[in-house]
């Protein structure tokens, strides 16, 4: 599951400092981000705690605390948070929605429109052969 709207700027922060594969325990998310932004320790646990509810991380329980570790990758997490936005934007727009984004993604630079282009000719390959 991915929440239908963008993280907070903290959430963010946590998300990021597990993805990178760094300790998930509260104290040791807290010295790394909590810390050097003023925040407590209570509100780095709550914070993980809020990401653990909405089913963004899991947690074991070692000793008397939560690890907690990402339930998905950060790919997975910005392909979910973005097909739910296209799902939303899109809703009877199909057209000018893909015009839009062949737009945005040649301003990104030409690299990007090859790339946009081969990725739409390897998907229309797939589908010939009955595959997704």
């Amino acid at each position: 599951m991915t929440p239908t709207r963008p993280l907070g700027e903290l959430e963010a922060a946590v998300m990021n400092h597990l993805w990178s594969g760094r300790d998930g325990e509260a104290k040791a998310v807290h010295v790394s981000l909590g810390k050097r932004r003023g925040i407590t320790l209570n509100t780095i646990q709550s914070t993980l705690k809020r990401l653990f509810e909405k089913g963004l991380l899991a947690r074991d329980k070692v000793s008397h605390a939560h690890v907690y570790r990402p339930r998905m990758t950060r790919e997975e997490f910005h392909r979910g948070l973005l097909d739910d936005l296209v799902r939303s934007l899109m809703h009877g727009q199909g057209e000018t929605f893909v015009a839009a984004f062949v737009d945005v993604t040649e301003r990104a630079g030409p690299e990007h429109l090859e790339r946009l282009e081969a990725l739409v000719a390897e998907r229309r390959r797939s589908l010939e052969r009955g595959q997704r």
